[in-house]
């Protein structure tokens, strides 16, 4: 599936711009800056995006196909101006046709257009006439806010306060006419000032169309190549491009099973049916104290499904039988507590990353997030280790051990919150060595986030960038983002001033230090995402707005209130923007000032690093004190808390003191409280969720 939008830009109707640098250098040699949207092409790749040309030829249903984006950009007779290729600037019947049916059924529309829009010979009034738009012959002229004092350089207006232009709200059009609109969804993004002539016009205006979407500029200089760091331009480039795109998976029909997968599923059907006729044997500890011969019966059932379905995993051919022969001594022990060591340390999934690999996974084992019972489970995963992760994780974000997954089928233990599948839960006499591998279900984790998420910004009429609405629309960018967040997080448990066990798997200390231990890692990955986004890695920037929405939305409102210090993290890094208005809650609406985000995550990053280096020098106690002055500057604690009254109010003992926290320590805000009660049903539905 195409996370990434496909842009195509015509070039075959004698267009004013190309994306080919060596054409604009041979159609306007003293100046192709002037003929060039090269730079405004990798602008967009360096985002994800593929972006062509279409040289030659009509746009025809064919052509629009496989695109998501269609941009025209000022086509014109050549008299007018330099143009590229030897068509016609006129656009057919039948091509308007195939754009209009393109943008109703999910495509978007860019058009380009210029100042006294007449002359140019093109019919792209005609065209935009089918979207309630048109572009008027005129040149707005405004020299109390002109670009170097040019008055028809026109420094436009924002007339919105729309998510579309999140660091984009400054604009120069360049000899620009203006647009009338009739659609009444239009929403005009600029519009020349008071002091314009003519004053108020709309010169950019987006507006939906059936499915798709349609954006109109009254100038095409503003992107060209010697405009284009001009002001906000990139971003507002990135922004319109992304917001006009269609997203593939939104809705998508669901792909036809293969034969096999049909066999496998058949197979596994019955194997459920056997292990979840076995589990109400089970108590706590995995042993089936009645029932035996019953249990016995099940189990045979079970192993003789994993025996038919082993031929489907060749590659696991060595652990699946070491599963058939747990099985079978489980039975012949008389079903006591279950120990299935010997398949366990034959089951290597962290040296199989191959993208789409399938694995038949089967244990008696609790879930975390959701069964605590040692129970028989049977899991059906498929790795995601595409090849764009692989090259990242060999060039230097090495995790040997991290295995991402997704869900094809599963018994009840994952009908839960769980998305994780860890060899620490599995009922073994005693653990291995060491643990090689962690699976996590990168696709529920993805499906949680967008569901709560999108929510979450609905209920607090939060106006999202276009690449965080893009991100919450598509299933398959919030999984490869996932996969990518989840990649660098885990790593750095163990990078860094660690002043103790980075996963704390064997000590007791108050949660605010798990808190601050998971929200380091998440802050980390956010730093990392900034590097990476710099470099040219498109995931990265999905990365940052996936940590911040499930930090601010999800986590804070899931769970219990005993100890919950993914909530608390979530809390915190709240509290620290609110308190630096980066995110502010007026008139009952969120807003975030999105060009300060950075900044102020990597300042609460830089605090708790301070943190952590300070506590290598300092005792256990004073550690613990220490991390608690920190939260509790930003999250109010509870006021009747024993720690927040200092040192001389703890008990003595080392295990009193951990006994002496409330179990909710730090209880949600208002805010927070307003909005759990709002979104519990939300939460509650992502359960088992099957993304």
């Amino acid at each position: 599936m195409q996370a990434f939008p496909r842009v195509l830009f015509d070039e075959a109707h004698s267009e004013s711009w190309t994306i080919r640098r060596d054409v604009a250098e041979a159609v306007n040699p003293a100046h192709p800056d002037d003929s060039s949207y090269a730079r405004a092409a990798e602008v967009l790749r360096h985002l994800g995006h593929t972006v062509t040309a279409r040289t030659e030829g009509t746009l025809d249903a064919a052509t629009l196909a496989d695109q998501d984006v269609l941009v025209i950009a000022h086509p014109s007779d050549h008299r007018w101006e330099r143009t590229v290729g030897q068509g016609s600037p006129l656009l057919s019947a039948a091509e308007q046709d195939a754009i209009e049916q393109f943008v109703a059924s999910g495509g978007g529309l860019v058009v380009l257009a210029e100042e006294e829009q007449d002359k140019y010979g093109n019919n792209l009034n005609e065209l935009l006439a089918r979207f309630g738009v048109r572009v008027e012959h005129d040149t707005v002229r405004d020299p109390k806010n002109a670009h170097r004092d040019v008055a028809t350089w026109v420094l436009a207006t924002p007339a919105t306060e729309s998510g579309l232009l999140a660091g984009a709200g400054t604009a120069c059009f360049y000899r620009a006419g203006t647009l009338t609109v009739s659609a009444p969804a239009a929403r005009v993004l600029f519009a020349s000032s008071p002091s314009a002539a003519p004053a108020g016009a709309p010169l950019a205006v987006t507006l939906p169309y059936g499915k798709g979407r349609v954006v109109v500029f009254a100038d095409s200089d503003l992107f060209g190549d010697d405009s284009l760091d001009d002001y906000d331009h990139r971003r507002l480039w990135g922004n319109v491009v992304t917001w006009a795109a269609r997203v593939p998976d939104a809705g998508a029909e669901p792909v036809a099973p293969t034969e096999e997968h049909s066999g496998k599923a058949e197979v596994f059907a019955r194997l459920r049916a056997a292990v979840e006729e076995f589990r109400p044997l089970q108590v706590k500890d995995g042993s089936v104290p009645e029932e035996k011969e019953r249990g016995r019966e099940l189990l045979a059932r079970v192993g003789a499904c994993v025996a038919e379905l082993a031929p489907y995993f060749p590659h696991d051919e060595a652990y699946l039988t070491a599963v058939r022969d747990d099985l079978a001594d489980w039975a012949a022990q008389d079903l006591g507590v279950p120990d299935f060591l010997r398949s366990l340390e034959l089951f290597h999934p962290d040296t199989q990353r191959v993208d789409g690999l399938e694995h038949l996974v089967v244990f008696p084992m609790y879930t975390q997030n959701g069964n605590p019972n040692r129970n028989l489970e049977a899991v059906w995963i498929r790795t995601i280790w595409p090849e764009w992760l692989a090259r990242l994780e060999a060039g230097g974000y090495d995790n040997p051990m991290f295995v991402p997954i997704a869900f094809v089928d599963f018994t009840s233990g994952y009908d839960t919150h769980s998305a994780v599948l860890f060899p620490e839960t599995v009922a073994v006499r005693h653990a291995p060595e060491r643990f090689t591998w962690g699976g996590i279900f990168a696709d529920r984790e993805a499906g949680r986030f967008r569901r709560v998420s999108r929510a979450a910004t609905e209920t607090l009429k939060l106006d999202l960038p276009p690449d965080a609405d893009r991100l919450l629309q598509s299933q398959q960018l919030a999984q490869d983002t996932f996969v990518l967040w989840d990649l660098v997080h885990d790593r750095t448990h163990s990078h860094g001033d660690l002043p103790f066990d980075p996963f704390m798997i064997k000590q007791r200390m108050p949660f605010w230090l798990y808190a601050l231990e998971e929200l380091r890692c998440d802050l980390t990955a956010f730093g990392e995402a900034v590097k990476l986004e710099k470099q040219g890695v498109p995931h990265a920037r999905y990365v940052q707005l996936a940590i911040l929405f499930d930090r601010l939305f999800r986590f804070p409102i899931t769970g219990a209130r005993v100890r919950n210090y993914d909530g608390l993290g979530g809390q915190l890094l709240f509290a620290y923007l609110h308190r630096n208005d980066i995110v502010r809650w007026t008139d009952n609406r969120l807003s975030i000032d999105w060009d300060r985000v950075a900044d102020g995550v990597a300042d609460l990053r830089g605090e708790v690093e301070k943190l952590y280096r300070d506590s290598i020098d300092r005792p256990k106690l004073a550690h613990w004190l220490a991390a608690y002055q920190l939260v509790s500057a930003y999250v109010a604690p509870h006021p009747a808390s024993t720690w927040a009254k200092g040192v001389e109010a703890l008990p003595e003992e080392q295990k009193a003191k951990v006994d002496a926290v409330l179990p909710d320590e730090f209880p949600l805000s208002m805010f927070y409280e307003a909005l759990r009660r709002k979104l519990t049903d939300v939460v509650e539905s992502t359960k088992g969720l099957r993304a």
